[in-house]
């Protein structure tokens, strides 16, 4: 039997404090179009560490098999753990992804996909994630693992 692909409990990362709340709980929502907006990925949930996305099945984000293209599983994957990161800052800081691997389990058909990313680990400047995507029936589509550079903006005032 194979093994049963999780996500830590969201309940168990600490809510955001209110002014980042409201930061990030837009994020997607954005007036200028940016990529995630493009795929049509919607925020459900911003914690400490913790974020998770909706990917709105529609039916041009299909490859010809008739499965939702790799590329949008994986474009969830990289932009969930943006707002988890994120969360943890005042301001909006400067993100990078350094590395990104992907290991696609199940494929997604005609239905939403969830993806689910979470902080496991914070350096100054380097923060380590993991994410997971389910379709909306909750089977395990792909997991990835994340290394990101983030470099705070400075604070207003100083030097």
């Amino acid at each position: 039997m194979p093994a049963l692909v999780t996500a830590p409990d969201p309940s168990t990362f600490a809510e955001l404090p209110p002014e980042r709340a409201a930061i990030w709980s837009r994020f997607g929502r954005w007036d200028t179009v940016y990529f995630p907006r493009v795929v049509g990925l919607v925020t459900e949930e911003v914690r400490s560490d913790y974020a998770r996305l909706r990917l709105p099945y529609r039916p041009e984000l299909d490859q010809p098999a008739g499965v939702v293209h790799g590329g949008a599983i994986a474009t969830m994957i990289d932009t969930v753990v943006v707002p988890a990161i994120g969360g943890a800052y005042d301001a909006l800081p400067q993100m990078l992804t350094l590395s990104l691997s992907v290991q696609f389990l199940g494929a997604v058909r005609a239905t939403d996909a969830v993806a689910e990313g979470w902080v496991t680990r914070r350096g100054r400047s380097v923060v380590f994630c993991e994410a997971l995507v389910r379709t909306a029936a909750g089977d395990p589509a792909a997991t990835g693992q994340l290394v990101y550079s983030v470099r705070p903006q400075p604070s207003p005032g100083a030097g």
